[in-house]
């Protein structure tokens, strides 16, 4: 069953003439981890932009989960779209505890289920003793679920993910692809990951859409 698609999508910067994307078109079912691959320059980060909302396309359409995020007659804010996002820099804020990153987008649940689901998140990636550590604390793997922990907690629809291991020396690599591909498969959540890198994308995706400059 069809979760996500992008029907026909085309985006171009204000100041040029060039299409970053032409006529995109993609669909991902239920829990369907998919990649992109592509050089830089290719729009694979303006991808993830249209569909968290940080970017407007000039025409096509957007729908997650049955519901029309963006086309020529509507528009949903990107707070509003269930998007959970994985950077590569993993942007934890530095003066917040583990457990204060990954509750930082529950503040609209009451207090009992903040904690319920500080737990879940905290067991989920393995960092159950590390509540109370600060990230500057934390290997880079470490910080990195702590990254994915703090997208998952508000339970997003869909979860993007840019780059997410090129900050990690090549000896965390395989280890940390394997842990993110069997926490996606537990979460059964719905991903694209953006990458460079083929071994990442077959590592952990089903399948790999192949990107190519617009030009």
């Amino acid at each position: 069953m069809t979760f996500f698609e992008m029907n026909r999508v085309s985006f171009h910067y204000a100041k040029g003439n060039d299409s970053v994307l032409h006529d995109f078109s993609m669909q991902l079912d239920q829990g369907e981890v998919v990649g992109i691959l592509g050089q830089s320059g290719c729009g694979k980060s303006t991808l993830l932009r249209l569909i968290s909302g940080l970017e407007v396309p000039s025409s096509g359409s957007i729908v997650i989960n049955g519901t029309t995020m963006v086309s020529e007659r509507s528009f949903v804010q990107p707070e509003a779209r269930g998007v959970g996002m994985v950077f590569q820099e993993y942007a934890l804020f530095p003066h917040l505890t583990v457990a204060q990153n990954i509750m930082f987008g529950l503040h609209r649940l009451p207090r009992a289920e903040r904690k319920q689901r500080l737990q879940a998140m905290l067991e989920l990636v393995q960092l159950e003793s590390y509540g109370k550590r600060y990230p500057h604390e934390l290997s880079g793997g470490q910080q990195q679920r702590v990254a994915f922990a703090r997208a998952l907690a508000p339970e997003p629809a869909i979860l993007l993910m840019d780059e997410p291991f090129s900050n990690l020396d090549a000896g965390l690599k395989g280890k940390i692809r394997e842990d993110l591909r069997q926490l996606l498969r537990i979460a059964n959540i719905t991903s694209i990951l953006v990458t460079h890198d083929n071994e990442d994308a077959v590592a952990i995706c089903d399948r790999i859409v192949h990107m190519t400059n617009a030009g």
